[in-house]
């Protein structure tokens, strides 16, 4: 199969899975679960182009799979147990019931246009490396670029793996109610599970890089860096934190907003 093919089935195979969601979604009258389809989505996409693009397993695709999928099923499954745990999303309740009261629109289109139109699109691109890297299967060894992206996609998955963790354990305990998390790796990043996601992207795309095809993928990694750092990742919890969080203020004033960074002395 050549890559133009290639991208097409997976473009076939996303849009059917998202419709599927779109509808489930109608009748649960809730989307938070599509939050856990962002990894699953990618890992379905990674596995339809490793089967996709023939040539059989190398060392290029063997690693683009074995890494998307572990991280994908650990914060797809993260997800799940989050939504079935804390019930439906603050953030799409608002913009789905402003979208039915002010715009009179049925949640079945408010869904469809506001969250799985936009999700799916963006899904696609920022899966590139795990697609594009797979395009043109080359059985050459992995070179010096592609060990230093396992590497550092390793390092992102630890990293958001443990922040996740540490989260979850805070927001468990009831003596956290109205505090800020500023310990353990939230002491030296406001967001260290976005910032492990952008370090496997990013390590997924060196790896794709030493294919044929996979230079291309770079669109995916500025997209999904710059879609947690400025759109719906850090903004949109930063906004409602300042409201609810009465230590946070002095939390942004000394630790750092992405990367680590000690944090900064007060003044």
């Amino acid at each position: 199969m050549n890559l133009a093919h290639l991208l097409i089935q997976n473009a076939a195979i996303s849009a059917v899975c998202f419709i599927v969601l779109w509808l489930i979604g109608i009748r649960l009258k809730d989307v938070t679960f599509v939050d856990a389809w962002w990894g699953l989505g990618m890992v379905v996409l990674a596995a339809a182009s490793f089967v996709g693009s023939g040539g059989g397993p190398t060392p290029h695709k063997l690693a683009l799979l074995g890494l998307c999928a572990a991280w994908g099923l650990r914060l797809g499954g993260h997800l799940l147990l989050r939504w079935r745990h804390e019930g439906p999303d603050r953030r799409y309740r608002s913009m789905l019931g402003h979208a039915e009261t002010v715009r009179g629109w049925s949640f079945a289109k408010a869904s469809l246009l506001f969250v799985f139109a936009t999700q799916a699109p963006l899904q696609f691109i920022v899966a590139l490396p795990a697609q594009l890297g797979q395009g043109a299967p080359s059985p050459a060894p992995l070179g010096p670029l592609a060990w230093a992206g396992v590497a550092l996609a390793l390092i992102g998955l630890g990293f958001e793996t443990l922040g996740d963790a540490q989260l979850a354990r805070f927001k468990a305990d009831p003596d956290s109610r109205g505090k800020v998390l500023d310990t353990g790796l939230w002491r030296y990043t406001r967001h260290p599970n976005y910032f492990g996601d952008a370090c496997l992207w990013w390590g997924l795309y060196l790896i794709a890089a030493e294919t044929p095809y996979g230079i291309w993928a770079l669109p995916g990694p500025i997209l999904l860096t710059w879609t947690l750092m400025k759109w719906s990742g850090a903004p949109t919890i930063e906004g409602r934190m300042h409201k609810t969080r009465p230590g946070y203020d002095a939390y942004v004033a000394r630790t750092s907003g992405f990367v680590p960074m000690p944090p900064k002395r007060a003044a």
